[in-house]
């Protein structure tokens, strides 16, 4: 692989030069055609063992968000809560996320095992989730919320980081869509979970309802992290399951779609590097305030069968409510995720879900008629495609080296956290039914988004045009490197 780095240097940029140099590459694994079926079965094995990722998303925002159901359920009666505090117990797990996220993802790059520390995690946040259903006061949901927080933290930029490991920049918005999906889908499978376990569950073994609802889902958490140890990857470079061909194809693909290698043509500094890199780049601070932004027009997720249980049905159709319009957004998502990544385009991609979502908060802002809030309710939801596609375009937009890339995926989610802080606090009781001035804030957010994401634009734009005219200079005639716009 060396030797072959070092011939590619050394010829010239011509055009048939650039042809011999592709032509060697595919000889490597037995002529184009070979590599392209070798590049099929790779893709379809990776996938499906990445696919486990979409069942950890799953559960990992079933056990942060039951709490909300809980609450439909005699939770607040129980730890006697008053004011504000419910508020509180949402907020301070993202205080957790805020601690953790960077030295996790700096830790996971450098131990180089998610197949090993994201199960780890779940078995402790399962472990935590089942140990809620205890809780008897304050500040017993505090302590259990936050250390959920702190645990929680290590799962979506890792995932995200290890996504990045494998898939070129045209693959990544897809699988971190499908990925976020897995998000989606706990909001409207997870209210369905609870509606059976808070309805059916009441006096068994004296227990609440709402406590078995922490018992049973902590205990599935558990359960799927053993099973998660055996099925996860690692990186290219130390997953034992690849074939010789498919762990050589791996590094080449990613060589080829940023113009260097991954690791060992990047890295040139030791543990703390990363973390350099990315707090001197203004880029990753501006991504960090966007999503701040873009988190906090998605508050609503977390108070979604509130928002239900506002359409005046009994609490068990109001959580089955909540069901429809997730299903909706899970499909739009992906579709509309697999159309930017076939584009290579993000900003209109991402900002047109947030001009729907504004709609369907002028919507519910101007009317408390019951279906229209409700088709509202399905409008604002497309705001979580324009989260994914943030996603995807940071891990575009700081493509290497890797060390930097984990600490850029992991930064800018921990600073989103302030988002999910603030959000807490967008939907107090004495706003409701309404909510007219939540929805105003979410509005806000969606402009600022909009706004934020445009200048982003315009600035990458610049980029491109740079790296395009030294290119020009130096004579060198193969299209490199380009910021995704």
């Amino acid at each position: 692989m060396a030797s072959d780095h070092s011939d590619a240097v050394s010829i010239s940029p011509s055009q048939e030069h650039v042809e011999c140099k592709e032509l060697d590459l595919d000889i490597e694994f037995g002529g184009t055609e070979a590599r392209n079926k070798l590049e099929r079965k790779f893709l379809w094995k990776l996938d499906l063992h990445m696919s486990m990722l979409v069942l950890i998303s799953i559960l990992n925002l079933i056990d942060r968000n039951n709490i909300s159901a809980a609450r439909l359920r005699g939770l607040v009666t129980d730890l006697h809560l008053e004011g504000q505090q419910f508020a509180t117990m949402l907020s301070i797990v993202y205080a957790g996320y805020i601690i953790t996220q960077i030295p996790s993802n700096m830790f996971l790059n450098y131990i180089g095992k998610p197949s090993l520390y994201l199960p780890a995690c779940m078995v402790i946040w399962g472990v935590i989730t089942v140990l809620t259903g205890i809780i008897t006061n304050f500040v017993g949901a505090l302590l259990t919320r936050f250390f959920l927080g702190f645990v929680q933290a290590a799962f979506f930029p890792g995932a995200v980081f290890l996504i990045s490991k494998w898939y070129k920049r045209g693959e990544i918005g897809s699988r971190v869509a499908i990925l976020y999906c897995g998000n989606l889908i706990s909001n409207a499978f997870g209210a369905l979970i609870a509606s059976g376990i808070l309805a059916n569950m009441d006096g068994v073994r004296g227990e609440a309802a709402w406590r078995w609802l922490f018992y049973i889902e902590g205990s599935l958490t558990i359960a799927v992290a053993f099973f998660a140890v055996f099925v996860l990857p690692d990186f290219p470079m130390t997953t034992k399951w690849l074939t010789d061909n498919e762990r050589r194809l791996a590094l080449k693909r990613m060589e080829e779609d940023a113009g260097v290698g991954d690791q060992t043509e990047t890295e040139k500094g030791g543990f703390g590097y990363g973390l350099f890199l990315a707090i001197t780049d203004w880029k990753v601070w501006w991504f960090a305030i966007l999503s701040v932004a873009q988190v906090i027009a998605m508050s609503f997720i977390v108070y979604f069968p509130t928002l239900t249980t506002t359409l005046g049905y009994n609490p068990t159709v109001s959580l089955l409510l909540v069901a429809p319009p997730w299903v909706y957004a899970v499909i739009f998502t992906y579709v509309w995720s697999r159309h930017s990544d076939k584009a290579r385009e993000r900003f209109f991609h991402m900002n047109i879900p947030n001009l729907i979502s504004i709609i369907g908060c002028l919507i519910s802002i101007s009317t408390t008629n019951t279906a229209a809030r409700y088709l509202s309710l399905f409008l604002v939801t497309q705001s979580c495609s324009a989260h994914v596609l943030m996603i995807t375009w940071n891990s575009n937009t700081f493509a290497r080296p890797p060390s930097k890339r984990a600490v850029c995926l992991s930064l800018i989610n921990a600073f989103q956290q302030l988002g999910n802080i603030l959000g807490s606090y967008v939907w107090p009781s004495n706003w409701g039914p309404t909510y007219q001035y939540s929805f105003a804030i979410v509005l806000a957010g969606n402009v600022i988004a909009i706004t934020m994401t445009w200048i982003l634009r315009q600035h990458l734009k610049t980029l491109n045009e740079k790296l395009e005219e030294k290119e020009q200079e130096q004579g060198i005639k193969e299209k490199g490197f380009r910021y995704v716009l």
